[in-house]
């Protein structure tokens, strides 16, 4: 058996003589399962009840009688976003963005009904999912599990004999980090079940299953390089715990909760109330789509009887008025397009510069790519937003199209006339289908945040094997 084994062999039944070890891995294993059971059962209920609403909000359009296209427009409809199956293991800003969006002509609504405003304070502070045990009470685990690994050999003189027998620096913090290493895959081992449940139930991709895997491990193994590192340069026990206490709580808490706050400084949004200001103002200076004299409409008016080469609105083979409402949802759409991407863009910013300081904190990195692997990240959100607004502008413009075909102009200005179609129009526009991300695009958005933990990892090493290679010089 070589030095470095009969090193973390005895390493680790040390670590199993100390109830600390074994009641802090049963509370963590614990925490674990009942998080991945509660986020689970959360996940299947919110999709059961959102794919319950949205054939409720289906079957209603369906069902409308026989009325006006332009009524139906303004009837709305309403879309669920369903959320993703390995939105379970971390839900990243899913509790804090809407889940439905309404649907209507002439608006661009935002999502509403996000978790955290229909739940108690308490879920602002986080909540209990696999994710958040990894993330931060797991390296706080090994902080108090393996801080006295080479300290405590100095401590009590056995240090200087291992070194005296010839057991080189290198072999000794080779042997501590072995140990310690083996104790985080019992601490990682639940969490690596649970993904691999989600991944063989068809839940969820093997490749985002395993890229969280090792996104998860990376970040373990780089408390345990750094665990042992700062145990070999600290002379006492207590020093390490210390300056490890100290790193978790700047690089766990306090980084993570600060840079956000300076990228919202920094790169400050619009609040809801400025952009909706706005929005009205430009929108109204476009013209009123429900009165075809508007002259603003005058333009396209004289277009459109040039295209058709006759000199009146009656003559023309189309309906003018849902010709107008045609023109009109385009150039809004537009617009409201414009302000949306605007909005989308400067998030884009706050989290590029978020991203900058992963350097500093691998929390942050971490973050990205379990939010992008789970499918619960800003662009992830954006997606559903942006496939949303498609589905509006078709169905709006759908049922545009059929003011414009199916009534004419004549049953319009003619009170006698009837101004309904019938009801089987409604029955032929298609339901909503959310597309999820391809995962070629998934895989490179979290690339770079992997990129980030393993640099990390080979930072801490070379200082690991650093600080072992000079263990020999400053033992005292």
């Amino acid at each position: 058996m070589s030095t470095v084994r009969r090193i973390a062999r005895e390493e680790w039944r040390a670590l199993f003589r100390d109830r600390v070890a074994l009641f802090g891995l049963l509370l963590v294993s614990v925490l674990m399962l009942v998080a991945t059971l509660t986020a689970h059962e959360h996940q299947h209920h919110a999709n059961a009840e959102r794919a319950r609403y949205q054939a409720q909000a289906n079957e209603q359009f369906a069902q409308q009688p026989d009325r006006h296209p332009h009524r139906v427009v303004h009837y709305g409809h309403f879309l669920f976003r369903p959320l993703n199956p390995l939105a379970a293991f971390d839900p990243g800003i899913d509790a804090y963005t809407g889940n439905t969006l309404f649907l209507e002509g002439h608006r661009q609504n935002s999502a509403n009904f996000g978790d955290v405003r229909q739940s108690s304070l308490l879920m602002r502070f986080g909540q209990l999912t696999p994710a958040f045990v990894l993330q931060v009470l797991a390296p706080l685990l090994l902080v108090f599990v393996g801080h006295a690994g080479v300290a405590r050999e100095r401590e009590s003189g056995t240090l200087r004999l291992l070194l005296a027998q010839g057991v080189a620096g290198a072999q000794i913090v080779g042997g501590k980090l072995l140990a310690l290493s083996g104790f985080t895959g019992l601490v990682l081992a639940p969490a690596l079940l649970a993904l691999a449940w989600f991944a063989a139930s068809g839940q969820a991709p093997w490749s985002l299953a395993l890229l969280l895997a090792a996104g998860y491990a990376a970040w373990l193994l780089l408390w345990s390089l750094a665990v042992v590192w700062i145990s070999t340069l600290c002379a006492r026990g207590r020093d390490a715990l210390l300056v490890l206490l100290a790193a978790w709580a700047v690089l766990v808490i306090l980084l993570p909760r600060w840079v956000p706050d300076l990228a919202n400084t920094a790169i400050a949004l619009p609040t809801r109330f400025e952009t909706q200001i706005k929005v009205e103002r430009d929108y109204q200076a476009l013209g009123d789509a429900h009165n075809p004299e508007d002259p603003k409409f005058a333009e396209f008016r004289d277009a459109l009887l040039s295209k058709h080469g006759v000199t009146r609105i009656e003559d023309l083979p189309v309906n003018f008025k849902g010709a107008v409402s045609m023109e009109g949802e385009r150039q809004s759409s537009e617009l409201f397009n414009r302000y949306a991407a605007a909005a989308f863009d400067r998030q884009r910013q706050q989290n590029a510069l978020v991203d900058g300081f992963s350097w500093l904190a691998p929390t942050l990195a971490l973050r990205r790519l379990s939010m992008a692997a789970s499918g619960t990240d800003l662009l992830s959100f954006q997606r559903f937003i942006e496939q949303g607004e498609q589905y509006r502008y078709d169905l709006v413009q759908g049922l545009n199209r059929l003011h414009a075909e199916a009534l004419s102009y004549a049953d319009e200005t003619n009170p006698a006339r009837s101004k309904r179609i019938s009801h089987t129009h409604w029955q032929k526009f298609p339901a909503f289908e959310y597309r999820a991300e391809p995962l070629a695009l998934t895989l490179g958005r979290a690339a770079p945040a992997a990129l980030v933990l393993l640099l990390w990892l080979a930072a801490l090493a070379g200082l690991a094997w650093r600080a072992g290679r000079r263990l020999e010089r400053n033992v005292r």
